[in-house]
């Protein structure tokens, strides 16, 4: 009997149990992908098959090059309201260049930390991004609802019925799955004229080959890829990392969030070469994943094997398939994806009007422009701009005159940075001091050359006057920030 080596850890899914646990949540997921990749392909104005292949590498290479266990990468709704625009203005050969240039963005950042970046997303910043998604997937539904024969709006209201009270019955079985099934077979055996699948593109009937897109290698091709190339990585990563941070609270374990960054990029290259649409992880498979009881990345790589096997051996039967089937399923992905506890009363009359004032602003943003990673850079600026408003007015002054007359001490409290420094210098009364000040900073720290500027310029005026001025309390920081700038910004010496 062979002897496994040391230092080589037998693989937990190798248990029977856990395996048993890990095919069947990996079947379900692959099943749950199904309608998912399709109607993102719609979103993302692509065959369905662009959205089908795109979900079967994604889970696949990043079951082996991912940072998070268990954790669903493919085809998403964020991704493909990223990438529409290039498919609508430039083709389909523009966008896999998209999805391989954001692959290689993907690794650079990773590679350069991003991941460690996360922590000064502010989490309101994250509501707004997650409510906004939800906006947006919703809003792209209306045009399978405008123009459309009658037959479909009932069809969508039954479709999301089954979605809401299936699961009361059994959870075994994805309602999605079982609403897009129950809708199938009663659209083609009443002979319900209704839009289908089929009608958005033919699925594949053969696995895909991988080639470079057909495009132009220049500079004109870059300048047109690179902008959306950039907001699909930085989106890709945010929703990844937020889910990986999720996952990891969920299961009570740790992973390798940089792993994880490159590991996307890698899967997006493949993916791109095969001729798919990019992706990222995926919070709600994710969840039905690890709520089914998976822990390894076994079940993230049958999830994408078993969907690929699905398309290939069930195409024609998929193809059949109403797209009020499909819209059903991302309104009701859209109802969830939204965050509605944070638009309750009772959570807007608690929540700070700052921290409601970043969320409102990060949804307005993505809203108008349709790019969520705008909508999140902004609302990341204004939260930090809010923050330090906020600290800024923590600075306070003291003074308190010596008894003789001859000298005073300002003491100096708070923080001194950009924000806070410049009220500084206009609290000191120059004129009526005696000719001794002490200015007093033992509570308070000093950050920037903004702070040493300003105990410049107040250094500066009283020595216009013919003052003398002791700084003291400095701590070790602060004396070493003071020390290298102090004379060399104003000029001082």
């Amino acid at each position: 009997m062979p002897v496994r080596p040391r230092g080589l850890p037998r693989p937990p899914w190798l248990s029977p149990n856990v395996f048993r646990v890990e095919v069947l949540a990996g079947l379900v997921v692959g099943l749950a992908l199904i309608p998912e990749a399709i109607s993102f392909s719609v979103i993302a104005g692509v065959d369905p098959k662009v959205g089908l292949f795109a979900a079967c590498t994604m889970a696949m290479v990043i079951a082996f090059v991912g940072g998070r266990p268990a954790m669903i990468s493919a085809s998403t709704g964020a991704v493909a309201l990223v990438v529409a625009p290039v498919v609508r203005h430039h083709g389909l050969g523009y966008l896999i260049a998209t999805v391989i240039l954001a692959g290689v963005f993907q690794i650079v950042l990773g590679s350069l930390g991003v991941a460690k970046l996360m922590r000064f997303v502010p989490r309101s910043v994250m509501v707004g991004f997650v409510n906004a998604l939800g906006i947006l997937l919703f809003t792209a539904q209306i045009p399978n609802l405008h123009d459309v024969p009658w037959a479909v709006y009932p069809l969508v209201v039954a479709g999301l019925a089954m979605m809401v009270f299936f699961p009361r019955l059994t959870k075994a079985v994805p309602a999605p799955l079982v609403s897009i099934v129950i809708l199938t077979v009663v659209t083609v055996a009443a002979g319900i004229s209704v839009p289908t699948v089929g009608d958005k593109g033919r699925l594949p009937s053969s696995l895909p080959a991988p080639g470079l897109p057909d495009v132009p290698f220049d500079a004109h091709t870059l300048t047109v890829i690179a902008p959306y190339a950039l907001a699909m990585a930085l989106v890709g990563l945010m929703e990844t990392l937020m889910t990986a941070k999720l996952v990891d609270d969920i299961t009570d374990t740790p992973s390798n969030k940089t792993r994880e960054s490159i590991g996307q990029g890698v899967a997006n290259i493949v993916t791109g070469l095969f001729g798919g649409m990019g992706g990222c992880a995926m919070i709600g498979q994710t969840m039905i994943n690890v709520k089914n009881g998976a822990r390894t990345r076994l079940s993230t790589f049958l999830a994408g094997f078993f969907l690929l096997i699905l398309c290939i051996v069930l195409g024609p039967v998929v193809s059949r398939i109403p797209m009020a089937a499909l819209v059903a399923v991302m309104v009701l992905v859209s109802v969830g994806t939204f965050d509605w506890h944070s638009v309750k009363p009772a959570t807007l009359k608690r929540m700070p009007i700052g921290e409601t004032t970043v969320m409102v602003v990060t949804v307005a943003v993505v809203v108008a422009t349709g790019n969520l990673s705008i909508g999140v850079v902004v609302g990341t600026v204004l939260a930090m701009v809010i923050f330090a408003r906020r600290v800024a007015r923590l600075t306070d002054v003291t003074a308190v005159l010596d008894p003789d007359g001859k000298s005073v001490v300002y003491a100096v409290t708070g923080q001194l940075f950009f924000a806070s420094a410049n009220d500084l210098v206009a609290r000191f009364d120059y004129t009526g001091d005696p000719d001794r000040v002490v200015i007093d900073l033992s509570g308070a720290r000093v950050w920037d050359a903004s702070s040493v500027a300003a105990l410049d310029a107040i250094t500066t005026k009283y020595a216009g006057r013919g003052k003398a001025v002791e700084i003291v309390g400095l701590d070790e920081h602060s004396a070493r920030v003071h020390g290298d700038l102090s004379g060399a910004l104003t000029g001082s010496h």
